[in-house]
């Protein structure tokens, strides 16, 4: 499978386990993801992420092999020990300070894999509190989107996990059942494991530290953000943010700031509230009116006085209220208010209001249209930012519209000065701003392959753990292969032994006649070595046995399944004495019935032998 399937199917495969299993792989990157899920589809020989579908509905057992691969739930007690040094010694205490001596203490560690990261977790603030403080106040709740991890993490570890956690630490928190090492019951109940989706459930709240390491690195940046403002949400004004060594949030200086960028401890920046204003006591009695027509008044004035040009019309197009501004920038009187907008001069002057004034009552937003130009009638220009606003009820229903004439003048000539300044300052300085762009370009790319670095490390953080599954798996393999190596030793051993204590001669042949054994008794019979016979044809053996007359008795040993066949042969042994040798051929049958070869049994019969007489240029 070099070429990776189409995205169409591989959004259908998505799809699908997001129906199947409520398990949404959308925001993962989509790199990794890819990448994690073909690594499935060759395991179990699928060639398409369609055929990979059909494979899940009929296997579903396989989708816990998906979603291990896809999770990598690799972790480890105390990972990465000099952040956790700086937790036990800097953080954890800091949190006891700061509460008081009877209050709770929460905690979450979200994205928990198989668990050793929340029981360090129990372990460090343990030490911290004393055992009956932690066990009355630490609350420690553990999540992870992969069912199957979370239960690996209540069965418990086998002694070579525990290996990081130090041997006085070790007796002192778990205990053995079985081959397997758990958490003391005694000690468990502040630990709350349990299926928690950081994209779609409500995060935990009221948090003082959020323990979730090498877990955002696999998101998208849009993923990551909306992630992280819900653990914003979830943390004290206080609280503290423990994250992997991937993640650095170097983006999200408003929502956390770093305590130790190094070890990747943040703490929440926390957001006020605006403090509501206080509002005037309402005028009673007799006064009341003389309030309400000073207050009217105020408002008119005000009104009047503000210095941006303003006009007020209703929702059929009227002209309701125009300021002193408006008037006098416009040539206008009192006298026009009342008139249809079409009517006047400003509705196309200095710009088509009436088609802005319909778009913004359309689309129920402000619009605001820049850098309008106005001809004075003195031949002076001036320049406008003009903002329709359309007045919305509290039903819903449109009151009319308000047209702010916002004066840019001195900005814009300010800025029409700065750029022939700029100008002049770029003709006089060519070789500068050349530099300065050239800079600037430097200063970009930098920021590019800053960006691409941190992606990189998250891809190679990502590929370590991968790495680490993946050894693994080698290593449980490796195991295997190593007591089947042994156990096949013994069984070599063993039936060398007996081959060995036979006082037979026994050639083990294939169908093809070749020597595939050749016994220690055979070796004394007849001077040849196992090293010299094996491989060889047995036809074409020279020694003191006439093996072609053995053709046959061979061949119908390899025809006939479970018969056996003897002959008896006049033969010289390697030493010159001549006997009678019965042959006995046996067929090699498999466990299946397949005859797979042939035994010969070369026997010395008793009584019978006689020496041999000496030929020239024998030894």
């Amino acid at each position: 499978m070099n070429d990776p399937p189409p995205e169409v199917d591989f959004d259908q495969l998505l799809d699908y386990l997001r129906q199947a299993r409520s398990v949404d792989f959308s925001a993962y990157k989509r790199s990794t993801l890819t990448r994690r899920v073909t690594r499935r589809l060759k395991m179990v020989g699928a060639t398409s992420f369609t055929d990979y579908v059909d494979y899940l509905q009929v296997h579903p057992e396989e989708f816990a092999r998906l979603f291990d691969t896809v999770l990598i739930n690799v972790s480890s007690f105390f990972r990465d020990p000099p952040a956790w040094d700086y937790l036990r010694h800097q953080v954890v205490p800091a949190i006891i300070a700061s509460k008081p001596e009877q209050e709770p203490i929460r905690v979450w560690c979200a994205g928990c894999a198989s668990g050793q990261e929340a029981y360090s977790l129990a372990m460090v603030f343990a030490e911290a509190l004393g055992i009956d403080a932690f066990l009355k106040r630490v609350k420690i709740y553990s999540t992870d989107v992969d069912e199957d991890a979370l239960i690996r993490a209540r069965q418990g570890y086998t002694q070579a996990e525990l290996e990081p956690v130090p041997e006085e630490i070790r007796n002192r928190y778990f205990e053995s059942q079985g081959s397997r090492y758990v958490f003391r019951a005694s000690l468990r109940r502040p630990l709350i494991f349990g299926r928690h989706d950081l994209l779609q459930d409500a995060p935990i709240s009221r948090l003082d530290l959020l323990s979730c390491r090498n877990t955002l690195m696999y998101f998208t940046a849009e993923a990551q953000e909306r992630v992280l403002a819900r653990f914003h949400y979830a943390l004290n004004d206080d609280g503290y943010l423990f994250l992997g060594r991937a993640e650095m949030l170097l983006t999200h200086g408003n929502l956390f700031r770093p305590v130790d960028l190094k070890q990747r401890i943040f703490r929440k920046v926390p957001q006020f509230q605006r403090i509501e204003r206080l509002l005037p006591a309402q005028a009673s009695g007799r006064d009341r009116p003389v309030v309400v027509s000073r207050r009217v008044r105020l408002r008119d004035v005000a009104w009047e006085l503000s210095p941006v040009a303003q006009l007020l019309l209703d929702a059929g197009g009227v002209l309701v209220m125009a300021n002193r501004a408006a008037r006098t920038l416009f040539d206008m009187s009192l006298r026009d208010v009342g008139k249809p907008l079409q009517d006047l001069q400003v509705s196309y002057r200095p710009l088509e209001l009436r088609s802005q004034l319909e778009r913004a009552e359309r689309e129920r937003r402000t619009v605001v249209v820049s850098n309008v130009t106005h001809d004075g009638d003195d031949g002076s220009v001036r320049y406008f930012d003009v903002q329709i606003t359309p007045v919305i009820d509290e039903d819903d229903t449109v009151l009319g519209s308000s047209v702010l004439f916002i004066d840019i003048t001195p900005h814009q000539r300010l800025r029409l000065e700065l750029e022939r300044t700029r100008q002049e300052v770029e003709t006089a300085h060519e070789e500068l701003q050349s530099s300065t762009e050239e800079l600037q370009s430097t200063v970009e790319e930098l920021e590019t392959t800053n960006e691409e670095l941190q992606s990189s490390n998250e891809e190679l953080e990502t590929m370590n753990e991968e790495l680490e599954s993946t050894n693994s798996e080698l290593q449980a393999l490796n195991a295997d292969l190593r007591s089947r190596t042994d156990e096949l030793d013994r069984v070599n051993l063993f039936m060398q032994s007996i081959l060995t204590s036979l006082q037979v001669g026994v050639a083990v042949l294939d169908r093809a006649m070749q020597v595939n054994l050749w016994n220690r008794r055979a070796e004394d019979l007849w001077g040849l070595r196992d090293t010299e016979v094996i491989g060889r044809s047995f036809l074409s053996l020279e020694f003191g046995l006439s093996v072609s007359e053995l053709r046959e008795l061979i061949e119908t040993g390899l025809e006939r399944e479970g018969e056996q066949h003897e002959k008896v042969l006049e033969a010289t042994t390697r030493r010159g004495k001549r006997i009678q040798c019965r042959v006995t051929a046996a067929p090699l049958v498999t466990p299946e019935g397949e005859v797979k070869g042939v035994v010969l049994l070369m026997e010395e019969l008793p009584g019978v032998g006689s020496p041999a007489a000496p030929t020239s240029g024998e030894d």
